[in-house]
């Protein structure tokens, strides 16, 4: 009855057999999610057309190839470019965004495994009944139908420090900053911001607004006086002592120390017990880090609150979730999507070009860094000699496709902080779930004590004088339940049916088994390694420090150069990498 399809960068195979794990293998490793799992294929295996499901597993299987160094075909041809920027992410395309505002445009990137990498988009194409396609190629689908579109990676920004300018004239630049008011901070464009009601939780059979449960308890209240002393103070060397992007922070040995223990280890030391608030801040741990309080250091838990200063500040979100900002610098900088790279020896730009190539190769030399690349669709494989790369992607890829990685600062035991890892869900209705009475649908909206991350709306943001006919839920899953390589093996083994008992959890304990009638299509994107997770230790982790510093002709920007995955950081690193080169030129 079900169709299992997997798509990996555009292409269609079908998911070996022998490579499943069984029901019961998989319900046991996942036991806390074993109350939603029965009712989530009881409550669609009898409808009279049961909704198609698609599993998306992000990179692979070229990943695994990659890992395993089983793409070295020999090159078609070479080619000599300026500087060649490897990715597609946050850190990637805010380097382009850098060098384009600054009058440099004699660069390419290759987009890597996925275009936009963890600010991708999920398209559903009506007219084809059941389509995974990436958001570019939906905009310019021959279908008469618009496509329905929401985030199949990161959702939303919050509103940028005032050490983030980066990212203020970023989003400047945008359009989404429309200037600034009397004391300095930013004017927003009213359709940037999130539309009301922003956030729901359900708590004791009832939607509440806001997300931190009600009424405040004692530990509650003391925990967030304890933030407001933190918003602006100051460490020893006159440096906010949380500041983000995190490098600006200060280096005062004692709020440092605070890296040495877990956010929970942190939090009994200082008395604090609420059931509810340690709920709470467990789940903003694992929707910020893919990591809960027992995992993460105290220093990011508190750095979570305390960096931005504006807790209480409307986000910024799109249908599309970041893939809007991602697909907005790339117009920005005049970016223009090639199918393949031409034939040409020697590659100049007037106007920017990115391919859908990954790297497999890197070595430097004295005048040159020589890159290998390989078509995600073709297997195509050209060498490219550029003045300048900038690496923007994950360390972990980096460190095995470098030659002489050492050089660099990576050490032979070189282990990243550990990497979370995410099943996003898109759920596409014909029809709304009836919601409960004097209660409004919110964009995000999250169950108390899931394991889940609760849902999105992707059409939230959207103005209508009525509900649309059609319209994409978005629940998000931090699994911790085990470690991260484990996850990793327990999602990427099971079975279709099993993921979705994960992915619908919160929504069934929202609407009950009526909201199969509402569900057409699911989709489940496995990002495998989504982000770092800041553990403890991570701000003293030596071959971060290291990379951070390396100066050549290959520059490093990725967010996991600061050991966590937020588009800030990302962007930080991207334009630093820009810099450099802006500078040497």
């Amino acid at each position: 009855v079900f169709a299992t399809l997997n798509f990996v960068s555009g292409c269609l195979y079908l998911h070996p057999i022998g490579h499943t794990m069984n029901r019961r293998q998989f319900l046991q490793t996942t036991a806390t999610l074993a109350t939603a799992a029965s009712a989530s294929w009881l409550g669609y295996r009898y409808l009279s057309r049961p909704p198609s499901i698609t599993v998306n597993k992000v990179g692979l299987p070229l990943a695994h190839l990659l890992r395993d160094q089983q793409l070295n075909a020999a090159p078609s041809r070479e080619h000599v470019c300026e500087t060649l920027i490897l990715g597609s992410g946050a850190a990637a395309l805010s380097a382009a965004w850098y060098l384009a505002r600054n009058g440099y445009t004699n660069f390419c990137l290759a987009d890597g495994l996925e275009r936009n990498g963890n600010n991708a988009a999920y398209a559903y194409l009506g007219s084809l009944k059941m389509s995974k396609a990436n958001f570019s190629e939906a905009k310019t689908s021959a279908s008469s139908e618009p496509p329905l579109i929401a985030p199949s990676g990161a959702h939303y920004l919050a509103q940028p420090s005032a050490e983030s300018s980066h990212i203020r004239q970023m989003l400047a630049d945008l359009g989404i900053i429309e200037g600034y008011n009397g004391a300095g901070n930013p004017i927003y464009r009213d359709t940037d911001l999130v539309n009301a009601p922003d956030e729901r939780l359900l708590i004791n059979g009832a939607w509440q607004d806001g997300i931190i449960p009600q009424p405040h308890d004692p530990d509650t209240r003391r925990f967030f006086a304890q933030i407001a002393q933190l918003l602006h103070a100051r460490g020893s060397d006159g440096r906010k002592i949380f500041a983000i992007p995190i490098v600006l922070s200060s280096q005062d040995a004692q709020w440092r120390e605070l890296d040495r223990h877990t956010f929970a280890q942190w939090l009994a030391a200082q008395g604090y017990q609420s059931p509810s608030l340690l709920w709470y801040l467990d789940y903003c741990c694992r929707d910020d880090y893919g990591q809960g309080i027992n995992q993460v250091s105290a220093y990011a838990g508190l750095h979570y609150f305390a960096a931005r200063g504006n807790e209480h500040a409307p986000v910024l979100t799109w249908a599309d979730g970041l893939n809007h900002l991602s697909e907005a610098l790339r117009a920005h900088a005049q970016i223009q999507s090639r199918p393949q790279l031409p034939n040409a020896r020697e590659l100049t730009f007037r106007q920017p070009e990115s391919y859908p190539y990954i790297a497999t190769q890197i070595a430097e030399q004295n005048d040159h860094v020589r890159v290998t690349l390989r078509h995600i669709h073709t297997g195509d494989t050209r060498s490219i000699r550029a003045q300048n790369v900038i690496c923007a992607m994950p360390l972990n890829i980096a460190q095995r496709i470098i030659q002489h990685p050492q050089r660099y600062g990576f050490a032979p035991d070189f282990r990243l902080p550990p990497s979370a890892p995410w099943l996003i869900s898109n759920f596409v209705l014909h029809s709304f779930p009836t919601e409960p009475k004097r209660s409004e649908l919110a964009w995000d909206n999250i169950v108390y004590g899931s394991r889940g991350l609760g849902y999105v709306v992707a059409s939230h943001q959207h103005i209508h004088v009525a509900k649309p006919g059609h319209t994409l839920f978005t629940a998000y899953t931090a699994l911790n339940h085990d470690s991260p390589a484990n996850v990793r093996r327990q999602l990427l083994a099971a079975e279709p049916r099993d993921l979705l008992d994960i992915a619908a959890q919160d929504l069934l304990t929202a609407y009950g088994k009526p909201f199969w009638q509402h569900v057409a299509h699911i989709d489940l994107t496995i990002r495998a390694h989504a982000m770092s997770a800041p553990s403890a230790g991570y701000l003293s982790q030596p071959t971060l420090l290291a990379l951070r510093q390396h100066q050549s002709r290959l520059h490093f920007a990725h967010s996991d150069l600061s050991g966590y995955s937020v588009f800030e950081e990302a962007a930080w690193w991207g334009v630093e990498a820009a810099r450099r080169i802006l500078a040497k030129r």
